[in-house]
This record gives structure tokens, C-alpha cells and sequence, in this order.
């Protein structure tokens, strides 16, 4: 990662490099996470960081912590790409099954300079605070591989194209695995998934009216053991394979 942000944040005029902030925003966020003005205010005086980095607590001042946060960001997606190749070169990992799923956080002020900061869906049961959302796509080892924060009044329906979209022009296309919630998708979007030119399948919670009306085909069909703990019932229809899950594992 040294070689990679050297020749993006070259040395300047500035006291300290910019990559010793970066060292130091990344260990805390590995060993102890939390925010900027927590690692400015508590947490720097309380490790061992200015001896690592040889650098006295200018490192660790506010506002160069949030402007180190502003230079990488244009270089979000040459990073991605970069970890990409590390992850598959270090790790064998494979980028066929993707999950992806939307999140909020919210602001407790005013949040006037932020433009994305509005009032949306409150996972947090805080309707009365402005939030943004974020979106993830992460492969099942966890490895992140796109993100993006948007408005906090985003409906979650509104995200999945985008992001295919963006996947398939940083990656390549694949015959690639989406695992999402039921309110991500719309059934327009999961029609066009299973066109033959994506080459995109995927794993959705089934809407509960849909449930409610398959329910009677459920009961004729019988239970079959895929695990020691998990029995399933499957059935095809409109190009669709759905599946019905138990697990005795997991009910324990």
C-alpha cells in the first residue's frame, strides 16, 4: 500500500506526509475504531502512534485528519482496482459471489454544509435527524469492493442499477452472484438480471405478498436434506428457482 499512495500523495511542503496521516487513520481504524475528532481529541496521546510514525501530534491534528480524507477519496476507484489484484494475488479470492446491502447514519446537527445530509428511512428509529445512506458490495470473505454514500432520502429500490452498472465497468462482466434483501430489487430489475447478455443470477428475498400467495404449492411439495441441519423445498416458475429453507441449526 506504501507504493500505491506514494506516487498519489507525493511529498509537499506540509510538516507531516500526507501517507504518515493515512498510516495513522488506518491503524486506528484496524485496532480501534472511531471517529476523526476522537482519534484527535483521546486516542493518538493514548497509543504508542507518534513513536511508529516518528512524528509529533501534528499528525494527528483535526482538520489535517478530515483533509487527508478529501485527497484520497478521487482515488477511490484506482484503489479498489489495486486491492482487487492484492486480495486475488494474496488471498485466492474470488469476486462471483457478491453481496450487497444499503445502511444509514445520521447527524445529530444541522448538517448544513453536507448537500446529501436529508431526512430518509431511519434504520437507526431516528426519523428526526438528517442521515445519508451508504451502500456496500462486499464478496463473502468480506473483502469490500464498491461503496458509495448518497442522499439520505435514497430508496434502496433506487441503488441496485447503479451499481451492476458500476461492478461490471470496474470488473468485467461474469457470471457474477448478487445475494440481496427483497426491498433492494424491483421485479423490472430482476427480469433484466436474468436476460442472457447480463450473465447475472441472484438470491432475493421473496416479497411477502408473493409469499403469501405461493404458499398452498409449498405444502405439496416435500422436504429434501442438504445439510445435517437444513432441509429445503424447491420449485421452478417464470424463469425462477425458488427455495424454501429450514434450518434446525440455526432455530437452536
Amino acid at each position: 500500500m506504501t507504493e500505491f499512495w506514494s506516487n498519489r500523495l507525493p511529498v509537499g511542503r506540509e510538516d507531516v506526509s500526507w501517507t504518515k496521516v493515512l498510516q495513522l487513520l488506518v491503524v486506528n481504524r484496524l485496532i480501534d475504531p472511531g471517529s476523526e475528532f476522537r482519534l484527535h481529541r483521546q486516542w493518538y496521546d493514548r497509543s504508542a502512534m507518534d513513536e511508529l510514525l516518528g512524528v509529533d501530534f501534528t499528525v494527528a491534528e483535526k482538520d489535517r485528519l478530515y483533509r487527508c480524507l478529501d485527497r484520497i477519496l478521487e482515488h477511490k476507484k484506482e484503489l479498489f482496482l489495486y486491492l482487487k489484484d492484492r486480495w486475488r494475488n494474496l488471498f485466492n479470492t474470488r469476486f462471483d459471489v457478491l453481496l450487497y446491502d444499503l445502511t444509514s447514519t445520521y447527524f445529530e446537527g444541522e448538517a448544513e454544509q453536507n448537500p446529501k445530509a436529508k431526512r430518509g428511512y431511519s434504520r437507526d428509529s431516528r426519523p428526526d435527524c438528517l442521515q445519508v445512506v451508504i451502500a456496500l458490495v462486499v464478496t463473502t470473505d468480506g473483502f469490500p469492493l464498491a461503496f458509495e454514500v448518497m442522499d439520505g432520502n435514497t430508496s434502496d429500490k433506487t441503488t441496485l442499477r447503479g451499481f451492476l452498472d458500476k461492478i461490471e465497468a470496474t470488473y468485467g462482466k461474469a457470471e457474477r452472484m448478487w445475494v440481496m434483501d427483497r426491498g433492494i430489487s424491483t421485479e423490472e430489475l430482476l427480469e433484466e438480471m436474468r436476460c442472457p447478455d447480463r450473465q447475472t443470477q441472484y438470491l432475493v428475498g421473496t416479497p411477502r405478498g408473493r409469499i403469501n400467495v405461493m404458499e398452498k404449492k409449498w405444502l405439496q411439495l416435500p422436504w429434501q436434506k442438504v445439510r445435517d441441519s437444513v432441509e429445503v423445498k424447491l420449485w421452478a416458475e417464470a424463469g425462477e428457482l425458488f427455495i424454501l429453507a429450514k434450518s434446525e441449526g440455526r432455530r437452536q
